[in-house]
């Protein structure tokens, strides 16, 4: 399998990035790319969660590589430098809040079926390096699938105050979604009440204050006949609410099987990603605003 890596900066050091020229699996991808490791050396950047796929943590040995995906391999110097984040990194720190950016495949807080490789846990061990006795709180979360900005506060203060009044303290909420379908409507707003079901999948109502209030708006950046990339912001934030929207909108998430949503290999992940959070700082009140980039392979399925 031939593959081309791709030029890179002095600044970007911290990846090895490549671009999948040839369909395969996963691991012979890495063999042939770290060719000056071995065997067990990349069985073991693969199983700490080193490599990702379209920005998506890919720990499968055997996971099919599609050509024109993009692969980064975080170097081994840089994982003990990070502490060895696995599929997030920290983007603003201080006395009061954590902001991390979170990759697509990570959960923020622990499952039955996962209960250590989440960011949660994983910036505990980070706080209690400095100080023992040292915690972190989560204030809100993300789904498993969808990337981007999230914040953690390291005090029980800090969370009940940025809960309480998460309406006041967040200026701004915006996501980039890739949805299916062309997007007539070139900007939308909706609004509706959502309720969850036994199983908990939540779902909408237009009868007013049955479930919760939930508003969202959308613009649409560029579409084609197949996908439409919309800037979404969020007026409310309820549970899977701009998955449940977008389905209503008759235009679902890619690659959101549980909202009808499909086309998943195309990207390999959930087309959702937490662009930006503007919020006034707990303790100082100041503005701040916090970004992360949405992944190229979003904007390359609506050129």
């Amino acid at each position: 399998m031939k593959n081309k890596k791709r030029p890179r900066s002095k600044k970007t050091a911290p990846f090895l990035t490549y671009e999948v020229t040839e369909s395969g699996e996963l691991f012979p991808f890495l063999r042939e790319v770290l060719a000056n490791r071995s065997r067990n050396s990349v069985k073991s950047i693969l199983t700490r969660g080193q490599v990702s796929v379209n920005d998506r943590i890919q720990t499968q040995h055997n996971y099919m590589l599609e050509k024109g995906q993009v692969v980064k391999i975080l170097k081994n110097k840089e994982a003990v430098k990070q502490e060895v984040f696995i599929g997030m990194s920290i983007i603003h720190e201080d006395e009061d809040i954590i902001v991390i950016d979170k990759e697509a495949g990570l959960l923020s807080i622990a499952t039955k079926e996962e209960r250590r490789q989440t960011a949660f846990h994983q910036l505990m061990d980070y706080v209690k390096q400095d100080n023992p006795a040292g915690r972190v709180f989560v204030v809100h979360r993300l789904d498993k699938e969808t990337s981007g900005v999230m914040i953690f506060a390291k005090s029980e203060e800090v969370k009940r105050k940025l809960q309480n009044n998460w309406k006041n303290i967040v200026k701004e909420r915006i996501y980039i979604a890739l949805v299916e379908g062309q997007v007539q409507k070139e900007k939308g707003y909706i609004v509706s009440w959502l309720k969850e079901s036994p199983t908990h999948k939540m779902y909408s109502s237009r009868v007013k204050n049955d479930g919760q209030r939930a508003a969202t708006r959308y613009r649409v950046i560029q579409s084609n006949q197949q996908f439409s990339l919309l800037e979404v912001e969020l007026e409310t934030g309820r549970k899977n609410q701009i998955r449940v929207h977008m389905q209503e909108l008759g235009h679902p998430v890619v690659g959101d099987k549980k909202y009808g949503g499909g086309h998943r290999r195309m990207i390999g992940r959930l087309g959702l990603h937490a662009k930006a959070l503007a919020l006034y700082h707990p303790r100082t009140n100041k503005l701040m605003f916090f970004r992360s980039e949405a992944p190229k392979s979003f904007y390359h399925k609506t050129k």
